[in-house]
């Protein structure tokens, strides 16, 4: 990995129209986030505009169907199940090219059921590219722990402000997403090519571990790709076991403590 991926400055200007798929815990937050600094957001999940949370649309966000989510908007937000993606194809290839696809998503086969290519050593990012039929995508917001996202929204220049790395091929779409990260009160450090975006997977020093911008580079350097699986799917049963002790708790905290002590 190269010095000239770590580092990126957005020059796109705001407001952005954007469309977002997912109201799960990271679509969730972004949903009532981003209308707050301006955006004009969109938001569907699978069931219907009249089955989300009159919560979710309290910061300006509207309830559209997955359909108009993707109509007339400069990026649509993919927060759905890695393997809900394919499902998304017939959508994703109708989009105008210049609409940036942003995948939030994670492989956890314990949860979302295995997939061959990837136990096989395909990146997470360039099998979602395949699903959806060739698309570019960029790989942003995977790395941070949704209780993290839902908490922090400090301002550029913030000495404790989050960081995560934002993995792309496509320089335009890494800009307009670097500019929904810094929006969401997070700092965008470039990841790279999606190629190179195992290096924010599940397992990686990266990931989940409530880095600061001058942190992710390194983090990122020292990635081992052969410990991923056996380190996420080590995090996973921990937290299974976890929820199963009702006088434990599973907060941000004791995510970034785990993950700290697991990939670091």
């Amino acid at each position: 990995m190269s010095a000239r991926h770590l580092g990126h400055t957005s020059t796109r200007r705001k407001p952005m129209k954007i469309g977002l798929i997912g109201v799960g815990s990271i679509g969730s937050t972004l949903a009532k986030r981003l209308p707050t600094k301006g955006h004009d957001v969109k938001v569907a999940n699978s069931r219907g505009p009249e089955t989300l949370d009159k919560d979710l649309l309290s910061t300006g966000a509207q309830a559209v169907t997955a359909e108009e989510a993707a109509t007339d908007v400069d990026a649509l937000i993919l927060s759905i199940p890695l393997k809900a993606m394919p499902n998304l194809a017939p959508l994703i290839q109708a989009l105008p090219e210049e609409t940036a696809v942003i995948d939030t998503s994670n492989y956890y086969p314990k949860r979302d059921d295995a997939i061959e290519a990837i136990e096989n050593g395909q990146v997470e990012s360039e099998w979602v590219v395949e699903q959806l039929g060739g698309r570019s995508i960029v790989k942003a917001w995977n790395a941070v722990g949704a209780e993290v996202l839902a908490e922090e929204d400090r301002q550029p220049g913030d000495p404790q402000r989050v960081a995560i790395p934002v993995a792309a091929d496509d320089a335009r779409a890494k800009d307009i997403a670097f500019t929904l990260v810094n929006d969401s009160g997070l700092d965008p450090v470039d990841a790279g090519s999606l190629a190179d975006s195992w290096r924010q997977q599940p397992g990686a020093p990266v990931y989940g571990t409530r880095l600061a911008a001058a942190e992710i580079p390194g983090a990122l350097e020292v990635a081992q790709r052969d410990r991923l699986p056996r380190r996420r799917d080590l995090t996973f049963d921990i937290v299974m076991d976890r929820l199963d002790d009702p006088t434990l708790t599973i907060d941000a905290a004791f995510m970034t403590r785990l993950a700290r002590a697991l990939y670091l």
